[in-house]
């Protein structure tokens, strides 16, 4: 009995003193279903060793724990919307760090000092299932929404929490002739909507748009695309007549990341040539200029349409976020 007692309590014990694998690296939100961040992590640990697990947090969730965490960390990098990369520096939780092709990435889409950098951007707009909607046309400009004919058929997701829905609700903003300084237009095409009853979840909705619960979506292209030639549906990305916003998605390092050299690593190779390739596969603009793939380049839509998609001042986005957020809950919900 004693020797049984003994094995137990040595086992206990190594288990408990076993380090995490050298070559293990935590991100938070790195969800498979999301921008193919199932084949990254693959690639990842075929082409480098390190094992990535796989994470759903969102981006105000993962910017929440690492705050909490500063303390002891345990994310070692972040891939986040890049309002929350901004606010994540401001936080004091971010390294700064400066991958292989920093240079590379425009002005105005990094931290100067590498707390955070964009890998790859997305454009937002109407993300539709052709046959959902049946005999009702394809929407072709933001105001189309607002018809009767639309009703029940359109849906966003909730703006004062998802990241992409702050995005929906700028794009809208400065296509109805608002600024990142005044949001009465977006705030009066939100209330006006409401009228259509429009379905508002707070998490990502892909599969509620592949099977046809959410015929309209305000979303990103690459997920439009992905259903369309991945998922090979009937289902098209529509860059609305008035205008949107290009938006990019950003990495940082955490402060004092428990496994630094593993992190680097993996930031190394999200913006390297093959993993920056892998990011256009899956119809995401490579944050640097490489050369698509001629059967991607050929799915997006033409440049014309995407003429229409504009970047904004994204630090001013950020400061901006919290007044939406309270003008919505004030005025719409």
């Amino acid at each position: 009995m004693n020797s049984v007692l003994l094995a137990g309590a040595l086992a206990a014990a190594l288990c408990a003193a076993a380090p995490a694998r050298a070559a293990d690296a935590i991100c938070y939100n790195c969800p498979p279903e999301w921008a193919d961040w199932g084949s990254m992590l693959k690639a990842i640990k075929a082409d480098t060793g390190i094992e990535v697990p796989q994470d759903n947090k969102n981006s105000g969730q993962s910017l929440t724990q690492i705050i909490a965490e500063k303390a002891s960390p345990v994310a070692d990098v972040a891939y986040l919307g890049v309002t929350f990369g901004i606010k994540a520096k401001e936080a004091g939780v971010t390294q700064a760090y400066e991958p292989k092709g920093f240079a590379e990435i425009p002005t105005g889409l990094k931290d100067p000092e590498g707390h955070w950098f964009t890998i790859h951007s997305g454009t937002l707009g109407l993300f539709v299932n052709k046959d959902a909607l049946g005999k009702t046309p394809v929407p072709a400009c933001w105001s189309d929404l607002l018809k009767p004919e639309y009703k029940g058929l359109v849906g966003y997701l909730d703006p004062t929490s998802a990241f992409v829905g702050y995005v929906g609700a700028v794009a809208v903003n400065g296509a109805m002739g608002g600024t990142l300084d005044d949001f009465k237009p977006g705030i009066a095409f939100f209330k006006k909507l409401q009228a259509n009853q429009p379905i508002v979840p707070k998490q990502t909705s892909y599969a509620r748009v592949l099977s046809g619960e959410i015929p309209i979506l305000f979303d990103y292209d690459f997920n439009a695309y992905r259903a369309r030639y991945s998922d090979m549906g009937n289902f098209q990305f529509v860059v609305p007549c008035e205008g949107t916003v290009v938006v990019p998605y950003v990495m940082t390092m955490v402060k004092n990341a428990p496994h630094p050299e593993a992190a680097k690593k993996v930031l190394d190779y999200v913006l390297s040539d093959r993993g920056q390739a892998m990011w256009a596969k899956a119809y995401l603009r490579p944050a640097r200029a490489i050369e698509l793939p001629k059967d991607v380049a050929e799915r997006f839509l033409p440049a014309a349409d995407y003429a229409r998609a504009k970047p904004v001042d994204y630090a001013k986005m950020e400061q901006a976020q919290k007044g939406f957020a309270e003008a919505y809950l004030n005025e719409v919900k």
